[in-house]
């Protein structure tokens, strides 16, 4: 079988970790697999290096496609070529699948393929979280949110009738795509994102916990609160602050690290610095994928205060690595941090909860090694890359199924 996937941007995230793992887990099958993907750009790293060094045990490569204008920004001129660019992709290969990531490639992907393919190629797309932004700010932030939802929500329609599956990280992602009238309820199919799980069951030499916390220059008996995610827009790195600058003046073992790099490092680290808290805030900027499980286990608690999800892989990770998340409520976060289960999960946006929560963990080690022992149970096949690529093996079957008897 022939596969094409398509993403905007192949950087450092988990939409493009969960296609990068799809694409090499059908390579290891045994499928002719290529993917297509726009400029790399920015700080947040790639992942094009681990790509283009992949072979599988009998000589299979993934055979990648930079598609010169698929920008992740609105832009006419630059869509239109875009979508001109993966026709005549879609034309040169004749793939028996088009599977579609992100919100940008997902709506140019699944056109171009539509027109070009139709009766041959089944049509999937991944939804890996919403392109739908929280509404709030001034008036008029507010008013520009909302058309943006709104130009999505009718770009998504459109492109959900031009494909035969889609594909939810979280059930949330589903409830949420169908309550905008986005698709049918028929072709929506629920596929965890997976990833590799054992490097963060099990530490490699060098990488354990102690070994970790004594490079970062921890002290034993220091509280660490982790993030792992890019420090940018709505993922809640203020809300930390605001939320547990208070209790880390008063305890000096309190201490945050923030494992990534993004557009607003900046201003979080002058924001830090203003408030005292330089060397109690830890940042180690862009990291290799290698080095997360390490750091995840140097962690006591893993904080994810994010406005915008599908379902972040962060929070399984945790558990995998036997460390209790706290994380807002906010889309499918809480299919996997069940409060008071498998984590704490707070209101979206509540700091006070968020740090009630936090502090409870601190003061609560039993209870908090018990709920992460748990969850690490339930996610060890859960979220492994094996258990995707089987669940994608079917939904490709049927969306081939529906394109040639349509």
């Amino acid at each position: 079988m022939r596969i094409l996937h398509i993403s905007t941007r192949l950087i450092l995230g988990g939409s493009q970790e969960n296609t990068v793992l799809s694409c090499e887990g059908q390579a290891r099958l045994g499928h002719d697999v290529h993917l297509a993907f726009g400029p790399i750009y920015g700080p947040e790293g790639s992942l094009l290096e681990r790509v283009e060094k992949f072979r599988t045990a009998d000589g299979r490569t993934i055979t990648t496609h930079v598609v010169e204008h698929l920008v992740r920004e609105v832009n006419p001129i630059a869509d239109v070529r875009a979508q001109g660019e993966l026709r005549r992709l879609i034309a040169e290969l004749k793939p028996d699948v088009v599977h579609t990531h992100s919100s940008k490639a997902g709506v140019l992907g699944r056109a171009a393929a539509w027109r070009e393919s139709r009766g041959h190629a089944g049509i999937v797309h991944t939804i890996h979280g919403p392109p739908f932004m929280p509404v709030d700010g001034s008036v008029l932030s507010g008013l520009k949110t909302r058309l943006s939802n709104w130009l999505y929500t009718h770009a998504e329609r459109y492109a959900a009738k031009r494909c035969h599956m889609l594909i939810s990280v979280a059930d949330a992602m589903t409830r949420e795509f169908l309550a905008r009238e986005i698709g049918r309820p028929e072709q929506y199919i629920t596929v965890r994102s997976g990833m590799e799980v054992e490097p963060f069951l099990t530490p490699v030499p060098g990488e354990s916990r102690d070994e970790v916390r004594a490079r970062l220059g921890f002290a034993h008996d220091d509280f660490i609160i982790g993030t792992v995610a890019r420090l940018a827009e709505h993922k809640g790195h203020d809300d930390l602050l605001d939320a547990l600058s208070d209790a880390m003046k008063k305890n000096p073992r309190l201490k945050l690290l923030w494992v990534g790099d993004g557009w607003w490092r900046e201003r979080l680290m002058d924001r830090v610095g203003s408030m005292g808290l330089g060397a109690r805030v830890i940042t180690t900027g862009l990291v290799p994928p290698g080095r997360i499980p390490g750091l995840i286990r140097a962690m006591d608690v893993l904080a994810h205060p994010s406005y915008r999800e599908g379902l972040p892989r962060t929070v399984p990770q945790a558990l995998l690595a036997g460390v209790c998340p706290v994380a807002y409520d906010c889309d499918g976060t809480g299919e996997v941090c069940r409060d008071m289960e498998t984590g704490r999960l707070v209101p979206t946006g509540d700091r006070k909860k968020l740090r009630g929560a936090i502090l409870w963990l601190m003061e609560h080690p039993r209870e908090r090694a018990e709920m992460a022992a748990r969850g690490r149970e339930e996610c060890r096949t859960a979220f492994s890359a094996e258990t995707m690529v089987a669940e994608l093996e079917k939904v490709y079957a049927r969306a081939i199924e529906l394109a040639r008897t349509a």
